[in-house]
């Protein structure tokens, strides 16, 4: 289902909330950019735990669209089967 997710998001079937898309590209962005609020080289592991919760906010983000997403399609699906 997942993959029927990505593949209406690019074909414009579902619009992304703005906020999803700003968050992905932040977390893009923080896990390239080599300035870090934790630093790696000073930390070790425990540096890319910011890193981690940027992802961690943009899977959250993500899972929220999938599920609306799943409801327009359900919601779609009902109005074709009661229309005459």
């Amino acid at each position: 289902m997942w993959w029927s997710f990505l593949k209406a998001i690019k074909n414009r079937e579902h619009k992304v909330a703005p906020t999803t898309w700003v968050v992905g590209l932040a977390a893009l962005v923080y896990t390239v950019v080599p300035i870090d609020l934790i630093p790696e080289l000073v930390l070790g592991p425990l540096g890319f735990a910011d890193d981690l919760g940027m992802w961690a906010i943009f899977t959250a983000l993500f899972a929220r669209e999938h599920g609306r997403w799943r409801a327009e399609v359900k919601a779609g699906k009902k109005s074709k089967t009661h229309s005459p």
